[in-house]
């Protein structure tokens, strides 16, 4: 299958972690759990030949025409963050989606973008997740799917309608949030929470709405879902700058820092508590076991 493996050496597995969790925290809301998350999802099969997102900054989108050759590997540096493959079985389980749709492609085909479009589609890596998911009944995931460039009401409704009928009754309502614990998801069989961030979703009760994604050190956690993101950041200026350095070379080099922040981290409904911690290249460190070992905290 597409996109799973059992990951880096340098990270221990953690493909059932959920459950392995201790009895004690199965009626805890998964909101008051630590879950380890990866920012920018899918964007390790970027497409260096696509055209760029017309949200790019406009310095680049003309840089990209004058000289190409120069741009696209630049962009393509800066753009490209963890590989997928690693992703499920070393315990990732919110998943970053950004989706958009080819400017002037006549087809329904969705694409992941940061950048530039990847290579693979919305619905191949999706297939991929559901196929991965029948192997591990008692983990869940939460698909957090957002920035929507080009879509129009047809796509919306077709992504939606191809969602609810891949994952079917995995797929955990927006009905009841104090009951998304592991316990019920477990007695119902559910294995999939998606977070639609526009309007598309209204009438849709599979669908929750935007889960907030605040930068680690400007969390305001309200009583639900939320993300705290260990992403570093740079601008326009920074990449042209910096030709031999790379998202990936800048994150790793600083990731010792980000991980002694996360051991410090508790979850639980406290206003200091965190829920969601999402990196970047999250196979090549032990981000994910130290965001899951929290969880011992509240035994």
């Amino acid at each position: 299958m597409e996109g799973v493996n059992n990951g880096s050496n340098l990270a221990r597995s953690n493909a059932d972690w959920m459950g392995q969790l201790p009895d004690m925290v199965w009626d805890v809301p998964l909101y008051n759990l630590a879950i380890p998350g990866s920012h920018d999802t899918m964007t390790y099969c970027l497409d260096l030949h696509s055209p760029l997102l017309a949200s790019n900054p406009l310095v680049l989108k003309v840089l990209d025409c004058i000289m190409p050759c120069i741009i696209r590997p630049c962009v393509y540096k800066w753009s490209t963050t963890q590989e997928i493959s690693t992703q499920l079985n070393t315990g990732i389980r919110y998943f970053d989606l950004r989706i958009a749709h080819k400017k002037h492609d006549t087809t329904d085909a969705l694409y992941f973008a940061h950048g530039v479009y990847t290579i693979l589609t919305v619905k191949e890596i999706l297939r991929n997740m559901a196929h991965w998911l029948s192997s591990h009944p008692k983990e869940v995931v939460i698909l957090a799917c957002s920035m929507f460039e080009g879509l129009n009401a047809d796509l919306h409704e077709d992504i939606i309608l191809f969602v609810k009928s891949l994952f079917g009754s995995k797929l955990f309502p927006n009905t009841s949030k104090e009951n998304a614990t592991l316990r019920t998801f477990w007695n119902l069989r559910c294995q999939v929470i998606i977070s639609y961030d526009d309007s598309a979703a209204s009438g849709h009760e599979e669908l929750w709405p935007k889960i907030p994604y605040w930068w680690a050190d400007q969390i305001d956690p309200k009583d639900g879902f939320f993300v705290a993101g260990l992403n570093l950041t740079e601008d326009a200026q920074y990449i042209l700058t910096h030709p031999c350095q790379s998202i990936k070379t800048l994150t790793l080099q600083n990731y010792h820092f980000l991980l002694d922040w996360v051991e410090k981290q508790c979850p639980g409904p406290g206003k200091t508590c965190l829920n969601i911690i999402c990196g970047d290249f999250v196979g090549n460190n032990d981000f994910v076991s130290t965001v899951i070992d929290l969880n011992k905290k509240l035994e």
